[in-house]
């Protein structure tokens, strides 16, 4: 697969691709007999586990780690958990945090429905049931 493929499968640009590549979020590309990049069904999973992971809002430097101690071998399979364990536990915080934030603005337009059917902007009281 070409790069321009995998650029228009992933929502990816060259530019991001190669510099995943040369910093090692990418292992290195096989490239055909006349130089070109030539992604196969194993670097499109590392392309997948890139973009999931940057998804996640991982940086670019631990996703390197992660794929350099994958390319370690199985020695490191403790260590991939724990880089793994961590980045799960950062999205839990971003989503307790998120699920604050919701709670939050619902009680405020809770206070605007009421505010709403009784004429009467409250903040301190729940009367949802009147």
């Amino acid at each position: 697969m070409t790069i321009r493929q995998v650029c228009a499968r992933y929502g990816l640009t060259p530019d991001t691709l190669r510099y995943y590549e040369k910093i090692g979020v990418l292992p290195r590309v096989r490239r055909s007999a006349s130089g070109v990049r030539d992604y196969d069904a194993e670097d499109l999973g590392w392309v997948e586990n890139a973009v999931c992971m940057r998804g996640a809002g991982v940086p670019v430097e631990r996703i390197a780690e992660y794929v350099k101690l994958y390319q370690a071998g199985d020695g490191t399979l403790a260590a991939r958990r724990e880089l793994l364990a961590g980045v799960r536990e950062g999205l839990l915080e971003q989503r307790r945090q998120l699920d604050a934030e919701i709670d939050r603005l619902s009680f405020k337009i809770s206070r605007y429905d009421a505010a709403v059917r009784t004429g009467v902007l409250r903040w301190d009281e729940d009367d949802s049931e009147s």
